[in-house]
């Protein structure tokens, strides 16, 4: 939680435009929100302040979204994790991943962005 007690949500993307309008759509809904279009800049935030909530694409360029996933687990272990994929063949990866006692969400793109909102409301509130 962020010093003002809302939920604290990191949002990872190679898309400037679409980490930024997600952004925005979530601070609109009281939540204290961080775009990152750079994974290791997320990773090191996250270790000064732990995010509750990681969002991130599966398909980023320097670093899947699964393995930012894995390693922002690594270092804040309460963290939810919200993966978005547009390719169908993500499923199975995620079932690879959960296998290793790795378990994150996954919503398939595209999705309307209230289905996302909500989506995110349910991460955030358990």
């Amino acid at each position: 939680m962020s010093q003002n007690g809302a939920v604290r949500i990191f949002v990872v993307g190679d898309e400037p435009v679409i980490v930024l309008t997600l952004a925005a759509m979530l601070k609109q809904s009281s939540f204290s929100v961080e775009p990152f279009t750079n994974c290791s800049d997320a990773l090191h935030r996250a270790i000064k302040a732990s995010p509750d909530l990681l969002i991130t694409d599966v398909a980023l360029s320097h670093l899947s979204g699964v393995d930012l996933a894995i390693q922002m687990k690594r270092h804040c272990p309460d963290c939810k994790i919200l993966l978005f994929s547009g390719r169908a063949s993500t499923a199975g990866l995620l079932d690879t991943y959960r296998a290793y006692g790795n378990e994150f969400n996954l919503l398939s793109k595209p999705i309307h962005p209230l289905d996302r909102l909500q989506g995110i409301r349910g991460l955030a509130t358990i």
